[in-house]
């Protein structure tokens, strides 16, 4: 559970006073289920985008909600501030939902997210193929997240950061063991599949954001946890990619990294724009140290379905940030599995 100090008087006031507005307790209703642009939300609540506009305004400024820009589109959703969080998760969750105002609301929600679930499906469809093949030559997704889900351990966290989300199934996996989680992709498109996922799954609790690896649009040294699923093999420079998330970590937090182990499949070279036929034991350690991480553990996953040379093996790799060790913390024994 969250630590939730006590709020200041002032803005405690501010924050209260914007809530209480119909219009605006319907918009942090709305924007606790889901992320939405203004025409979305304009959409729901049958209302002009000048009025809507000038509520989420309002809520902002208040800390209820927060903006974020992908592209030319700006998206709102429930905010992540410390103190107005759990202040608006408690207003939202005493209000009743069967409320006929609500209930609308909520279909018609449902209606945007159905529009979103199309566009993904037609993404899908257009990109299914090369998924299936590639997947065809590894262990299962279900061994691979079962795994990492082992090498994490049982404990929860509060914060989690999926770097090069894509379809936002790390989010799926792990957003229920956490307060809060992020998910970055440069991809517009992913971003649009992630988020249609993201609402059949119902997970309030995560959100998606366009951004490059590179240069992460979140705020330094806030997340427990940081997972890189299969992105550094299309990375020009992976070890740049690895000291960015490093930067993400709070005191004593972990990165995970799930990538494949060198092999000599070409056609992943030309067909679908890997940059790397996969990375040594060796070679991800070297990132993560130069990072200034520890390895925690290390696993080789290799198919026992295929008995050709050329399948890919699955590496997942746990590392953590020693600053909180340096306190006099004993770190657990680093294990390497193969």
């Amino acid at each position: 559970m969250l630590d939730v100090p006590n709020f200041p008087f002032e803005p405690y006031v501010e924050l209260l006073r914007a809530a209480a507005e119909p219009t605006r307790l319907r918009l942090l209703v709305l924007l606790s289920r889901a992320d939405l642009t203004v025409s979305e939300l304009t959409t729901i609540l049958g209302q002009s985008q000048p009025r809507i506009s000038r509520h989420l305004k309002l809520l902002a400024e208040a800390r209820l909600i927060s903006r974020y820009q992908e592209g030319s589109w700006a998206f709102f959703r429930a905010s992540d501030d410390p103190l107005a969080l759990p202040v608006m998760r408690a207003l939202v969750g005493w209000v009743d939902a069967q409320d006929p105002a609500l209930a609308r609301d909520a279909e018609r929600l449902e209606d945007v997210r159905a529009k979103r679930a199309e566009r993904a499906a037609d993404y899908f469809s257009r990109n299914a193929e090369a998924w299936d093949r590639i997947r065809s030559l590894h262990v299962s997704d279900e061994e691979v997240e079962a795994a990492l889900v082992n090498a994490l351990g049982r404990k929860r966290f509060d914060t989690l950061l999926d770097v090069g989300t894509g379809t936002g199934r790390m989010l799926e996996v792990l957003a229920p063991r956490c307060e809060r989680a992020i998910g970055i992709d440069s991809s517009r498109e992913m971003l649009t599949v992630a988020r249609a996922k993201l609402d059949e799954a119902n997970i309030a609790n995560a959100q998606v954001r366009l951004g490059s690896v590179y240069h992460l649009p979140i705020e330094r040294g806030g997340f427990d946890l940081v997972v890189i699923h299969q992105v550094l093999h299309y990375l020009d420079d992976p070890a740049r990619a690895v000291r960015e998330a490093a930067t993400a970590l709070s005191p004593g937090g972990r990165i995970a990294i799930i990538d494949f182990a060198p092999h000599e499949l070409e056609f992943m070279r030309s067909d679908y724009a890997h940059l790397r036929l996969g990375f040594s034991d060796q070679t991800l350690t070297a990132y993560v140290e130069a990072a200034g991480l520890r390895v925690r553990s290390l696993v080789n996953l290799k198919s026992q379905l295929a008995a050709a040379p050329a399948e890919l093996t699955v590496t997942i790799l746990l590392a953590e940030d020693q600053r909180r060790l340096v306190a006099g913390k004993t770190p657990e024994n680093t294990s390497m599995t193969s």
